[in-house]
């Protein structure tokens, strides 16, 4: 009876491996691409001191990939027109020393902003900063940001082909 187990053990056995099916070797991953950072591209860490010009006290600001319109902390905000067209007034004060600018400015356009619980309308006018060794002329919605922790939110329209994030660092532009 023994042989008859062990014979019919070794039958099953030999079946069962000839049914295997043969699974190919996985291939070695293929190298990471490394890429190149295009000429004249640098990179920027989370939060970067910049300078809103004329204000001569820097701010510190927030670099949003997220966010398609840059963003300036604004106070006193108020259209007028002048010759027909629109324009705001409007004042910007450093938190860290309380210096304070007026501005006044021609509307580029008005936008919306979509927030969780409301939408907010905003002006857009172009401002002029200076981030790093590069002077920046781009569109910045004006909006009181005192609740925020920067007063300055950098988004695409000034990074994109000009700022690489890296958000592991901090005041990579002196």
């Amino acid at each position: 009876m023994k042989k008859i187990i062990v014979v019919a053990a070794m039958v099953i056995l030999s079946a069962c491996q000839n049914n295997i099916e043969q699974i190919p070797a996985a291939e070695p991953p293929a190298a990471a691409k490394t890429q190149q950072i295009p000429d004249g591209v640098k990179i920027a860490g989370a939060v970067e001191t910049l300078y809103v010009t004329p204000i001569a006290m820097p701010f510190q600001a927030r670099m949003d990939t997220g966010a398609e319109t840059s963003s300036l902390d604004a106070n006193n905000i108020r259209p007028f027109e002048r010759d027909g067209e629109k324009w705001v007034s409007f004042d910007v004060i450093n938190r860290k020393n309380g210096e304070k600018h007026h501005f006044e400015k021609p509307v580029k356009r008005r936008t919306t902003i979509v927030r969780i619980k409301h939408e907010e309308a905003r002006y857009v006018v172009n401002m002029s900063i200076k981030m790093g060794d590069e002077l920046i002329n781009a569109e910045f919605t004006l909006a009181e940001r005192d609740k925020f922790n920067y007063q300055v939110l950098i988004g695409r329209n000034i990074l994109n082909g000009r700022f690489i994030i890296d958000s592991s660092l901090e005041n990579t532009m002196h």
